[in-house]
């Protein structure tokens, strides 16, 4: 299967590989025929997970053209293989703003939530041992960003990284967005937020989860109309929620 994100970053292959500083790094993507990965193990036991956020906003005229890009796959089947075009934020919905945040639940059972709305950044070197940096409005190089600390891997029971749109339209439909999982041994797990119903607010995106010692990423890309409420009783979250700004 080629992956999608990997049009939108210019390439043509379900996986890409680069050089860093001489060791070998590489991306693949969760899709529902492939919808796990493990994400410890040889090398990846201690350091740290980088989650980042990007997206894309689509303008009016890119539903035009993935029509005729449709029709014309359809016609020269080979077109399917070209780079897809990368659009500039448009004025009218650069002010969407798209959130990455994590429900958390720890070995010890305290559960609990890091994410901007209410301060709550979290913290790297104690408990939850997850830090939120950047609050990117405009889905641009410098992201947002979760950093799990994984010499305390031992500590999580289950992460929830979630995606909610805060201000701005419920547009998840108008925007390519990617939720990247960034090992310490240069893996790249990428899990695009495809298909997107009309009107939805928050996305579920990937599980994480202890098995047998080992942290496991499970792609969920589950859409909801509200907020982090509603996808804490869809996981069985039970936390307390109360309205918050930034």
């Amino acid at each position: 299967m080629v992956s999608l994100w990997t049009y939108w970053r210019g390439g043509a292959a379900n996986q890409k590989f680069d050089s860093v500083g001489g060791a070998m790094s590489y991306a693949s993507e969760l899709t529902r025929r492939n919808p796990t990965a493990v994400l410890t193990g040889d090398g990846t036991d201690s350091g740290t997970l980088r989650v980042d956020l990007t997206w894309r906003i689509r303008s009016n005229s890119d539903f035009g053209r993935s029509q005729r890009r449709r029709m014309a796959n359809w016609r020269h089947p080979l077109a399917v293989f070209r780079p897809a075009e990368i659009q500039a934020h448009s004025q009218g919905v650069a002010n969407m703003d798209f959130d990455l945040a994590c429900m958390y639940e720890l070995a010890d059972g305290s559960r609990g939530v890091v994410q901007t709305l209410g301060g709550l950044h979290g913290d790297f070197s104690e408990a939850p041992f997850i830090k939120l940096s950047g609050d990117d409005r405009f889905g641009t190089g410098s992201g947002e960003h979760l950093y799990i600390n994984l010499d305390n891997k031992d500590q999580f029971k289950r992460l929830l990284i979630f995606v909610y749109i805060y201000d701005g339209a419920p547009t998840f439909d108008r925007a390519d967005v990617v939720v990247t999982l960034a090992t310490p041994d240069g893996k790249n797990v990428e899990i695009g937020c495809t298909d997107p119903p009309p009107q939805a607010r928050s996305c579920a995106v990937a599980l994480i989860e202890e098995e047998k010692g080992q942290l496991v990423a499970r792609r969920e890309v589950r859409y909801v109309y509200g907020f982090q409420s509603e996808i804490d009783r869809l996981y069985g979250w039970g936390l307390s929620w109360g309205r918050a700004r930034k």
